[in-house]
């Protein structure tokens, strides 16, 4: 750990609890090791594909690792499912943790330690695994919940970057709320609105609650006949695409749109042009019905035919 080299800067995933969680921490211990405030910078995976990594130093925590990461003075925390290995980075590893727990590991080494800490990794790593058996369950859904409805950096900038300011917010009552009376009557509203986008894919529409929440029990209820659901969200100028499954379905499809995550909770965000959620549905109906024969034979040539409309 000690030979862990002075990152240039501190780069992690922005759509959820764990990408927030495991960057603040590794900034923490960067302060810690060399005295430094690094800049921590968050992506969405096809922002993170797309983005150079230039610098001599980094650490990347909760981004699948991938061969172009493979440098010198670069550290990956990870915890997603990789059929590469590193030969030059420095690659922590493992699929049952959470990156936050991973990283917080990392923390506890260099006396980085608090009771209110070891509860809030707790609960992210309940969250992130989706651990339904823990008795902590339902409230660590509400902690993920945060980040999915204030957004990375208004949370960042509410709580200061202090970790521990997010351990029984208040805001957590809105979100033990919603949980409490909106996801039963999401769920029912959705169980009735899920459309074919292909065989293997059914869109879910969601007018309220939480849309993890109403998917998974969709999943879990057997009330879909689609292996995978994907939900649809507009951030800024972007439609981002969450697709879920049971049996590891869900990042086959992910990946086809160059996005990633675990196997059956990942993402992708569509190309700039996709300006609302009836195009979205359409551009994965069109992508996914693609025939081998066509002009458009591939999912990169049809990303690159609409980013040229």
């Amino acid at each position: 750990m000690n030979l862990f080299p002075n990152p240039d800067v501190i780069i992690t995933h922005e759509s959820d609890l764990d990408g927030f969680v495991s960057g603040i921490l590794l900034r923490r211990l960067a302060k810690k090791l060399f005295n430094a405030d690094v800049k921590l910078e968050a992506y969405h995976y096809n922002f993170w594909k797309q983005r150079d990594p230039r610098e001599n130093s980094a650490w990347v925590t909760d981004l699948s690792f991938e061969p172009r990461l493979d440098k010198p003075n670069w550290v990956i925390v990870d915890h997603h499912v990789t059929e590469s290995l590193p030969q030059r980075a420095t690659f922590v590893h493992d699929i049952n943790k959470s990156a936050g727990l991973l990283c917080y590991e990392l923390c506890c080494e260099h006396g980085l330690k608090s009771p209110a800490l070891d509860r809030l990794v707790h609960l992210n790593n309940v969250a992130d695994l989706f651990l339904e058996d823990d008795p902590d369950f339902a409230v660590a859904g509400d902690y993920g919940s945060l980040v999915k409805i204030y957004g990375f950096w208004n949370l960042h900038s509410l709580i200061e970057g202090q970790l521990e300011r997010l351990l029984d917010h208040p805001l957590l009552e809105v979100m033990a709320v919603k949980r409490r009376i909106e996801d039963p009557i999401g769920y029912e509203w959705s169980r009735k609105k899920i459309v074919e986008i292909s065989p293997a894919l059914g869109y879910v529409d969601t007018v309220v609650g939480s849309s993890n929440q109403i998917v998974h029990q969709l999943l879990e209820s057997g009330a879909s006949k689609y292996p995978v659901l994907v939900t649809l969200f507009r951030r800024t100028n972007t439609v981002i695409a969450s697709f879920r499954s049971r049996n590891g379905e869900a990042i086959k499809i992910a990946e086809k749109f160059q996005g990633g995550g675990h196997a059956n909770a990942c993402g992708a965000t569509l190309p700039k042009t996709v300006r609302n959620i009836a195009e979205g549905v359409e551009f994965l109906r069109n992508a996914l019905s693609q025939r081998r024969d066509s002009p458009l034979n591939s999912l990169d040539a049809l990303f690159a035919a609409i980013e040229k409309k």
